[in-house]
Protein backbone atom coordinates (compact mmCIF):
# COMPACT_ATOMS: atom_id res chain seq x y z
CA UNK A 1 0.00 0.00 0.00
CA UNK A 2 1.39 3.67 -0.87
CA UNK A 3 3.18 5.19 2.15
CA UNK A 4 2.39 8.95 1.37
CA UNK A 5 -0.86 9.99 -0.01
CA UNK A 6 -1.06 13.73 -1.14
CA UNK A 7 -3.87 14.82 -2.04
CA UNK A 8 -4.54 18.17 -3.05
CA UNK A 9 -6.71 20.86 -0.91
CA UNK A 10 -7.27 17.49 1.79
CA UNK A 11 -7.45 19.42 5.29
CA UNK A 12 -5.37 18.54 8.10
CA UNK A 13 -7.12 15.34 10.15
CA UNK A 14 -6.47 12.99 12.41
CA UNK A 15 -6.57 9.47 11.50
CA UNK A 16 -5.56 6.43 14.01
CA UNK A 17 -5.17 4.03 11.11
CA UNK A 18 -2.62 6.78 9.45
CA UNK A 19 -2.13 5.72 5.12
CA UNK A 20 -3.87 2.39 5.88
CA UNK A 21 -7.21 2.47 4.26
CA UNK A 22 -8.06 -0.96 4.86
CA UNK A 23 -7.48 -0.45 8.31
CA UNK A 24 -9.60 2.55 8.03
CA UNK A 25 -12.76 0.80 6.77
CA UNK A 26 -12.65 -1.86 9.33
CA UNK A 27 -11.86 0.86 12.18
CA UNK A 28 -15.36 2.72 11.48
CA UNK A 29 -17.28 -1.11 11.17
CA UNK A 30 -15.69 -1.63 14.71
CA UNK A 31 -16.77 1.81 16.04
CA UNK A 32 -20.44 1.29 14.59
CA UNK A 33 -20.72 -1.80 16.69
CA UNK A 34 -19.00 -0.66 19.88
CA UNK A 35 -21.69 2.17 20.14
CA UNK A 36 -24.47 -0.60 19.50
CA UNK A 37 -22.53 -2.39 22.06
CA UNK A 38 -22.81 -5.71 20.32
CA UNK A 39 -20.05 -7.42 17.77
CA UNK A 40 -21.72 -9.66 14.59
CA UNK A 41 -20.29 -12.16 12.74
CA UNK A 42 -19.11 -10.34 10.00
CA UNK A 43 -17.59 -7.36 11.55
CA UNK A 44 -15.55 -10.14 13.15
CA UNK A 45 -14.62 -11.72 10.09
CA UNK A 46 -13.47 -8.44 8.92
CA UNK A 47 -11.28 -7.99 11.90
CA UNK A 48 -9.34 -11.63 11.40
CA UNK A 49 -9.10 -10.36 7.97
CA UNK A 50 -7.61 -7.38 8.79
CA UNK A 51 -5.03 -8.74 11.02
CA UNK A 52 -4.39 -11.96 8.81
CA UNK A 53 -3.69 -9.73 6.07
CA UNK A 54 -0.62 -8.87 7.27
CA UNK A 55 0.90 -12.03 7.01
CA UNK A 56 4.46 -11.64 8.88
CA UNK A 57 4.64 -8.03 8.47
CA UNK A 58 4.78 -7.71 12.31
CA UNK A 59 5.36 -4.14 12.46
CA UNK A 60 1.86 -3.74 10.55
CA UNK A 61 0.16 -6.49 12.81
CA UNK A 62 1.15 -4.48 15.69
CA UNK A 63 -0.23 -1.35 14.14
CA UNK A 64 -2.96 -2.83 13.18
CA UNK A 65 -3.82 -4.46 16.70
CA UNK A 66 -3.52 -1.19 18.49
CA UNK A 67 -5.92 0.86 16.43
CA UNK A 68 -8.59 -1.92 16.41
CA UNK A 69 -8.34 -1.99 20.27
CA UNK A 70 -8.79 1.59 20.68
CA UNK A 71 -12.04 1.45 18.63
CA UNK A 72 -12.98 -1.43 19.65
CA UNK A 73 -13.49 -0.09 23.71
CA UNK A 74 -13.50 -2.97 26.70
CA UNK A 75 -16.55 -4.73 25.71
CA UNK A 76 -16.03 -6.12 22.31
CA UNK A 77 -12.88 -7.90 22.29
CA UNK A 78 -14.08 -9.98 25.21
CA UNK A 79 -17.07 -10.66 23.08
CA UNK A 80 -14.74 -11.84 20.05
CA UNK A 81 -12.17 -14.13 21.80
CA UNK A 82 -15.60 -15.69 23.97
CA UNK A 83 -16.57 -16.68 20.63
CA UNK A 84 -12.97 -17.63 19.51
CA UNK A 85 -10.89 -19.01 22.25
CA UNK A 86 -8.13 -20.42 19.68
CA UNK A 87 -8.32 -17.66 17.35
CA UNK A 88 -4.59 -16.07 17.83
CA UNK A 89 -5.63 -12.65 16.95
CA UNK A 90 -8.78 -12.43 19.13
CA UNK A 91 -6.38 -13.90 22.08
CA UNK A 92 -3.95 -10.62 21.32
CA UNK A 93 -6.79 -7.72 20.69
CA UNK A 94 -8.06 -8.88 24.38
CA UNK A 95 -4.66 -8.14 25.49
CA UNK A 96 -4.07 -5.04 24.06
CA UNK A 97 -7.79 -3.90 25.50
CA UNK A 98 -6.21 -5.02 28.71
CA UNK A 99 -3.12 -2.89 28.73
CA UNK A 100 -5.49 0.30 27.55
CA UNK A 101 -8.02 -0.46 30.29
CA UNK A 102 -5.26 -0.76 32.74
CA UNK A 103 -3.90 2.73 31.88
CA UNK A 104 -7.24 4.14 33.45
CA UNK A 105 -7.33 5.05 36.88
CA UNK A 106 -8.93 2.73 39.17
CA UNK A 107 -9.23 0.07 36.56
CA UNK A 108 -9.57 -3.45 37.51
CA UNK A 109 -7.83 -5.33 35.23
CA UNK A 110 -5.52 -8.27 36.29
CA UNK A 111 -2.10 -8.43 34.28
CA UNK A 112 -1.53 -11.56 35.45
CA UNK A 113 -4.48 -12.14 33.59
CA UNK A 114 -3.36 -10.57 30.70
CA UNK A 115 0.17 -12.05 30.66
CA UNK A 116 -1.83 -15.55 30.76
CA UNK A 117 -3.36 -14.42 27.41
CA UNK A 118 -0.38 -13.27 25.59
CA UNK A 119 1.15 -16.94 26.51
CA UNK A 120 -1.76 -18.93 25.08
CA UNK A 121 -1.37 -16.04 22.09
CA UNK A 122 2.25 -17.48 21.70
CA UNK A 123 1.62 -20.95 21.96
CA UNK A 124 -0.63 -20.65 18.77
CA UNK A 125 1.96 -18.85 16.58
CA UNK A 126 5.39 -19.23 17.82
CA UNK A 127 7.41 -16.66 15.06
CA UNK A 128 5.10 -13.72 16.14
CA UNK A 129 6.33 -11.32 18.36
CA UNK A 130 3.11 -9.33 19.33
CA UNK A 131 2.39 -11.35 22.30
CA UNK A 132 6.05 -10.69 24.06
CA UNK A 133 5.88 -6.91 22.48
CA UNK A 134 2.74 -7.06 25.04
CA UNK A 135 4.10 -9.34 28.20
CA UNK A 136 7.02 -6.07 28.10
CA UNK A 137 4.35 -3.58 28.07
CA UNK A 138 2.36 -5.27 31.19
CA UNK A 139 5.97 -5.59 32.62
CA UNK A 140 6.50 -1.50 32.19
CA UNK A 141 2.82 -0.75 33.58
CA UNK A 142 3.99 -2.21 36.64
CA UNK A 143 7.17 -1.18 36.74
CA UNK A 144 8.54 -4.38 37.27
CA UNK A 145 12.22 -4.92 38.07
CA UNK A 146 14.80 -5.05 34.94
CA UNK A 147 15.68 -8.86 34.88
CA UNK A 148 11.96 -9.61 34.29
CA UNK A 149 12.25 -7.43 30.87
CA UNK A 150 15.79 -8.96 29.56
CA UNK A 151 14.40 -12.35 29.31
CA UNK A 152 11.01 -10.77 27.26
CA UNK A 153 13.30 -8.37 25.13
CA UNK A 154 15.49 -11.86 24.02
CA UNK A 155 12.10 -13.14 22.60
CA UNK A 156 11.43 -10.36 21.23
CA UNK A 157 14.80 -9.28 19.43
CA UNK A 158 15.17 -12.80 18.20
CA UNK A 159 11.67 -12.65 16.68
CA UNK A 160 11.69 -9.22 15.02
CA UNK A 161 14.85 -7.36 15.91
CA UNK A 162 13.79 -3.93 14.95
CA UNK A 163 10.05 -3.79 16.28
CA UNK A 164 8.91 -0.27 16.40
CA UNK A 165 6.16 -1.10 19.20
CA UNK A 166 8.61 -3.04 21.37
CA UNK A 167 11.59 -0.25 20.79
CA UNK A 168 9.36 2.58 21.87
CA UNK A 169 7.92 0.24 25.17
CA UNK A 170 11.25 -0.42 25.83
CA UNK A 171 12.28 3.40 25.66
CA UNK A 172 9.30 4.41 27.98
CA UNK A 173 10.39 2.22 30.69
CA UNK A 174 13.96 3.04 30.54
CA UNK A 175 13.34 6.65 30.31
CA UNK A 176 13.83 8.71 33.37
CA UNK A 177 10.01 9.58 34.17
CA UNK A 178 9.69 5.42 34.72
CA UNK A 179 12.11 2.95 35.64
CA UNK A 180 15.43 4.15 34.33
CA UNK A 181 17.84 7.06 33.67
CA UNK A 182 18.98 9.09 30.93
CA UNK A 183 22.30 7.18 31.08
CA UNK A 184 20.05 3.66 30.20
CA UNK A 185 18.35 5.63 27.33
CA UNK A 186 22.03 6.09 25.81
CA UNK A 187 22.56 2.89 26.32
CA UNK A 188 19.72 1.74 24.18
CA UNK A 189 20.69 4.13 21.43
CA UNK A 190 23.87 3.36 21.24
CA UNK A 191 23.10 -0.46 21.02
CA UNK A 192 20.42 0.76 18.43
CA UNK A 193 22.44 3.16 16.10
CA UNK A 194 25.08 0.39 15.79
CA UNK A 195 22.73 -2.16 14.09
CA UNK A 196 19.85 -0.92 13.01
CA UNK A 197 18.99 -0.40 9.32
CA UNK A 198 18.48 3.43 8.38
CA UNK A 199 15.02 2.35 7.04
CA UNK A 200 13.35 0.35 9.84
CA UNK A 201 10.43 0.40 11.60
CA UNK A 202 12.27 1.24 15.15
CA UNK A 203 14.46 4.42 12.72
CA UNK A 204 12.16 7.36 14.80
CA UNK A 205 13.69 6.09 18.38
CA UNK A 206 16.17 8.30 18.61
CA UNK A 207 14.21 11.17 17.92
CA UNK A 208 11.17 9.89 20.14
CA UNK A 209 13.73 10.00 22.83
CA UNK A 210 15.53 13.62 22.27
CA UNK A 211 11.37 15.24 21.61
CA UNK A 212 11.17 13.50 25.09
CA UNK A 213 14.12 15.01 26.75
CA UNK A 214 13.16 18.16 25.28
CA UNK A 215 9.83 17.52 27.55
CA UNK A 216 11.22 17.31 30.27
CA UNK A 217 13.59 19.97 29.98
CA UNK A 218 10.12 22.18 29.27
CA UNK A 219 8.27 20.83 32.08
CA UNK A 220 11.21 21.48 34.54
CA UNK A 221 10.62 25.34 34.50
CA UNK A 222 13.03 27.86 35.46
CA UNK A 223 16.57 27.75 33.62
CA UNK A 224 15.92 24.50 32.59
CA UNK A 225 13.43 25.34 30.41
CA UNK A 226 14.70 28.43 28.99
CA UNK A 227 18.07 25.95 27.74
CA UNK A 228 15.21 23.27 26.26
CA UNK A 229 15.96 24.73 22.87
CA UNK A 230 20.46 23.34 23.51
CA UNK A 231 18.89 19.92 23.30
CA UNK A 232 18.21 20.51 19.22
CA UNK A 233 21.93 21.68 18.82
CA UNK A 234 24.35 18.97 20.95
CA UNK A 235 25.98 16.57 18.22
CA UNK A 236 23.88 13.80 18.15
CA UNK A 237 20.63 15.65 17.81
CA UNK A 238 22.09 17.68 14.85
CA UNK A 239 23.02 14.05 13.57
CA UNK A 240 19.84 12.28 13.90
CA UNK A 241 18.32 15.83 12.67
CA UNK A 242 20.02 15.88 9.55
CA UNK A 243 19.93 12.18 8.22
CA UNK A 244 16.28 12.17 9.10
CA UNK A 245 15.39 15.08 7.52
CA UNK A 246 17.37 13.92 4.26
CA UNK A 247 16.28 11.11 4.05
CA UNK A 248 12.68 10.29 5.56
CA UNK A 249 10.48 12.73 3.50
CA UNK A 250 11.39 11.38 0.02
CA UNK A 251 8.74 9.09 -1.55
CA UNK A 252 9.22 5.42 -0.59
CA UNK A 253 11.70 5.85 2.07
CA UNK A 254 9.96 4.64 5.26
CA UNK A 255 7.37 2.29 4.47
CA UNK A 256 6.70 0.55 7.58
CA UNK A 257 3.08 1.04 9.12
CA UNK A 258 3.79 4.01 11.67
CA UNK A 259 5.63 6.18 8.87
CA UNK A 260 3.86 9.39 8.99
CA UNK A 261 3.73 9.40 12.54
CA UNK A 262 7.43 9.65 12.31
CA UNK A 263 7.17 12.32 9.85
CA UNK A 264 5.22 14.22 12.39
CA UNK A 265 7.72 13.39 15.05
CA UNK A 266 10.40 14.47 12.79
CA UNK A 267 8.57 17.51 11.91
CA UNK A 268 7.86 18.50 15.37
CA UNK A 269 11.21 18.40 16.14
CA UNK A 270 12.57 20.36 13.34
CA UNK A 271 10.42 23.20 14.24
CA UNK A 272 11.52 23.29 17.75
CA UNK A 273 15.42 23.54 16.53
CA UNK A 274 13.96 26.27 14.19
CA UNK A 275 14.71 24.27 10.80
CA UNK A 276 11.28 25.65 9.35
CA UNK A 277 12.46 24.73 5.48
CA UNK A 278 13.11 21.03 6.58
CA UNK A 279 10.17 20.97 8.81
CA UNK A 280 8.10 21.80 5.75
CA UNK A 281 9.57 19.38 4.16
CA UNK A 282 8.84 16.58 6.38
CA UNK A 283 4.92 18.04 7.15
CA UNK A 284 4.12 18.12 3.14
CA UNK A 285 4.99 14.02 3.61
CA UNK A 286 2.35 13.15 5.90
CA UNK A 287 0.06 13.88 3.34
CA UNK A 288 -1.88 16.26 5.93
CA UNK A 289 -2.22 13.24 8.75
CA UNK A 290 -1.54 14.36 11.80
CA UNK A 291 -0.88 12.12 14.86
CA UNK A 292 -1.92 13.29 18.69
CA UNK A 293 2.26 13.30 19.79
CA UNK A 294 3.97 15.00 19.91
CA UNK A 295 1.34 18.10 18.78
CA UNK A 296 -0.30 17.78 21.79
CA UNK A 297 2.13 18.74 24.40
CA UNK A 298 2.03 22.71 23.41
CA UNK A 299 -2.04 22.71 22.85
CA UNK A 300 -4.58 21.04 21.21
CA UNK A 301 -2.86 18.39 18.53
CA UNK A 302 -4.71 18.95 15.21
CA UNK A 303 -4.86 22.45 15.78
CA UNK A 304 -0.82 23.06 16.45
CA UNK A 305 -0.33 20.81 13.64
CA UNK A 306 -2.45 22.28 11.42
CA UNK A 307 -0.99 26.07 12.06
CA UNK A 308 2.42 24.99 11.05
CA UNK A 309 1.23 22.99 8.35
CA UNK A 310 -0.31 26.19 6.95
CA UNK A 311 2.68 27.91 7.81
CA UNK A 312 5.90 25.90 6.73
CA UNK A 313 4.16 23.42 4.01
CA UNK A 314 3.98 25.38 1.57
CA UNK A 315 7.17 26.69 1.65
CA UNK A 316 6.64 30.08 2.16
CA UNK A 317 10.37 31.74 2.81
CA UNK A 318 9.16 34.75 4.92
CA UNK A 319 7.34 31.91 6.93
CA UNK A 320 10.01 30.15 7.63
CA UNK A 321 12.13 33.09 8.64
CA UNK A 322 9.32 34.01 11.22
CA UNK A 323 9.46 30.12 12.36
CA UNK A 324 13.21 30.02 13.02
CA UNK A 325 12.98 32.90 15.34
CA UNK A 326 9.84 31.54 16.89
CA UNK A 327 12.05 28.07 17.52
CA UNK A 328 14.58 29.99 19.29
CA UNK A 329 12.41 31.41 21.46
CA UNK A 330 10.51 27.97 22.65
Amino acid sequence: MPVFRRRKGSLPRLVPELDDRTLGQVRRRVETCWSRGSLDTAVMASMGDVIDETGQDWDRKAHRLAVLARAAGRSLPGIWRQHNPQNQNALLLHAWSDLLQARQQDSAVDLNDTRETCRLAADLLTADPTPWILHLATLRLERRPSTELSAIWREIKARDPWNREAHLQALGYLSPDECGSSALVLDLLDGVRAGMPPQAPAAGLELTALIGSHQRAVAGGGLMALGAGEIWRRPDAARALDHAAHYWPGPGFLTHAAALADLNLLAYALIKAGRTAEAGAALRATGGVATPWPWSMDGDALERYSHYHGRYAAGDPDGGSAGRATGRRR
